[in-house]
């Protein structure tokens, strides 16, 4: 049974309503009452969940064996600031992210987008679009059994990204065009928070690499394939937890074999 989410703060003393959408959920899946489910809230905390009841969009469940799991993030940060592409790329590449591990996802309105959705003008769309892959984060943890759950920054240009503070982190933009090999560069920095910026169709123009370099990214490539918009960042994240997690398991075994 996969798990399913129940906004925080719960009660164990008293019965706990449920929303409409997680009432909706178990009639789908067809939970009786007197059934226990798993529950989790977006924040590293789960419990068991025993329905009381379940009539029209309401419901009641007691709630039990909560507790703190945030052992499946990742020990690094992953950002993807994603260059917003066109169809269903963006929902895809989300959903995946979301699979993969990353923290944060940063849609970014890049040169060569072919979706556009920071003109004032498309406010409306952006924020429903917006609102859109937040409830794919949500059904992405319920699947993959991530506890906490991914958060999505607003759109944004990636012009005014680039000039944003941002957090100490190793910062590398993805690009088939580039002499530098991302596995050389991972392997020579180690475990840390990291940004991997990712172009939409058509990849980052010039102008957007030679900004990007400025702010301190370093301009790398995943190997001789060009790879595709929602497909290169999932491989890039790949990368980083193949790399990184051998350099973990290596160093904790290293502590063990001397203690």
């Amino acid at each position: 049974m996969p798990q399913f989410y129940l906004p925080s703060p719960w009660q164990s003393e008293k019965p706990t309503e449920l929303t409409p959408e997680l009432a909706h959920h178990l009639r789908v899946r067809r939970i009786p009452p007197g059934e226990n489910f798993p529950i989790f809230d977006g924040k590293g905390q789960i419990g068991q969940a025993h329905l009381l009841s379940l009539t029209g969009k309401s419901g009641l469940a007691q709630i039990s064996q909560i507790r703190s799991d945030t052992h499946r993030e990742s020990p690094y940060a992953i950002t993807l600031a994603q260059g917003l592409a066109g169809g269903d790329k963006m929902d895809w590449t989300v959903e995946k992210a979301v699979e993969t591990g990353a923290q944060v996802i940063a849609p970014l309105q890049c040169e060569r987008s072919v979706l556009k959705l920071t003109r004032s003008s498309d406010q409306e769309r952006a924020q429903k679009r917006l609102l859109h892959w937040v409830g794919i984060v949500q059904a992405a943890c319920e699947q993959c059994d991530r506890t906490v759950f991914t958060q999505v920054e607003p759109i944004q240009n990636l012009a005014d990204y680039l000039r944003a503070p941002q957090k100490p982190s190793l910062k590398l933009l993805l690009s088939p065009d580039a002499t530098q090999s991302m596995y050389s560069v991972l392997l020579e920095n180690g475990p840390q928070d990291i940004i991997l910026m990712i172009g939409p169709e058509g990849g980052h123009s010039p102008e957007e690499e030679a900004l990007a370099e400025r702010a301190g990214y370093q301009i790398v490539s995943l190997g001789s394939r060009v790879l595709r918009t929602e497909t290169a960042g999932i491989v890039a994240i790949t990368a980083v937890h193949s790399v990184w997690d051998a350099q973990i398991q290596k160093e904790l075994q290293k502590a063990l074999n001397n203690s």
